[in-house]
């Protein structure tokens, strides 16, 4: 249940500059991996306090975000993707090959667990669990108050449109650039958090498969909704482990599942529930105002005959 909570963290990220912004950026996971290995070096080469460091993930990877952005955004639809495609493989080989910072394919081992904060211990797996949770309860508190805000529909004017956006005073780029530096921040938290949690990285962590995987968690829980992603990678997770007794076949069997599952909510699960309850909110206020019309042909209230 941690590391659902680390993607469903990770998808968060991936779902405000995909969902919300309407740019599908490929290089999610090497953003995470990013943020993984700036807690693991600056801990372990380095000797700085993990909780700096943790800080610092988040920083990092906001920084290479926007420096990726300011190209790539200047891209759109699909090429935009590709690019980002690309850029995403760049940064896998550069940790698979840069032996003397990242250690190569040896991989990067002895991260520290996060210490404790005063009676609170971080050593157990309890404590992961609950460190995980809370990080990302006030990464969903945060993702909130973003969507909820001007930011948040300036997102959702620039995915609906462009050109009208521009048209309203928006700057499509800041924009997009905003969605994307956040999104990225994300991305790094949730590497710091999967470093202090696994205490080991490799290279792998950088793999397009890690992308598709958030992609996954915010398709099925719901692309463009705030729980979505949190639903998704929660739900997957639990789903993945119910098949581990069936060992190389759990694919066979998921796979449709997951067919399945989008098939029937296009919208994802909490797409779905959302539209449902819009239309019973808006079948009630009809009857209400059925209700309050006056009837045809009937004398006002308080006339006499």
């Amino acid at each position: 249940m941690a590391l659902a909570f680390v993607g469903a963290l990770s998808a968060l990220g991936l779902n405000l500059v995909a969902g919300y912004a309407g740019q599908l950026n490929l290089a999610h996971a090497g953003f995470v991996a990013i943020g993984a290995y700036t807690v693991g070096i600056l801990t372990v080469d380095h000797g700085v306090p993990f909780w700096i460091a943790f800080a610092l993930a988040g920083v990092v990877s906001a920084a290479a975000g926007a420096a990726v952005g300011l190209v790539s955004l200047r891209l759109r639809g699909d090429t935009f993707a590709i690019f980002t495609l690309c850029v995403g493989f760049i940064l896998y080989l550069g940790i698979e090959k840069w032996d003397g910072l990242t250690r190569g394919v040896v991989g990067l081992m002895d991260i520290p667990a996060p210490p404790g904060i005063g009676p609170v211990s971080f050593a157990t797996d309890r404590g992961q669990y609950y460190l995980a949770l809370g990080v990302l309860a006030v990464g969903v508190w945060l993702m909130r108050r973003i969507t909820a805000s001007l930011v948040g529909r300036s997102f959702l004017a620039i995915r609906n449109g462009e050109a009208l956006a521009q048209a309203l005073g928006l700057n499509p780029m800041r924009t997009k650039l905003t969605a994307f530096v956040i999104s990225t921040f994300y991305a790094g938290i949730a590497g710091a958090l999967y470093a202090g949690q696994v205490r080991f990285l490799g290279p792998d962590i950088a793999r397009e498969t890690r992308t598709f995987d958030a992609l996954i968690f915010a398709v099925v829980g719901g692309m463009g909704t705030l729980l979505g992603p949190v639903v998704g990678a929660v739900g997957m997770s639990w789903a993945i482990q119910a098949l581990q007794g069936l060992q190389d076949y759990r694919m066979v069997v998921f796979g449709p599942l997951l067919v399945l599952c989008i098939m029937f909510f296009p919208a994802g699960i909490v797409g779905a529930l959302e539209a449902r309850f819009a239309r019973r909110r808006a079948a009630l206020a009809e009857k209400r105002l059925a209700e309050a019309a006056p009837v045809p042909g009937a004398a006002p209230r308080g006339s006499h005959a």
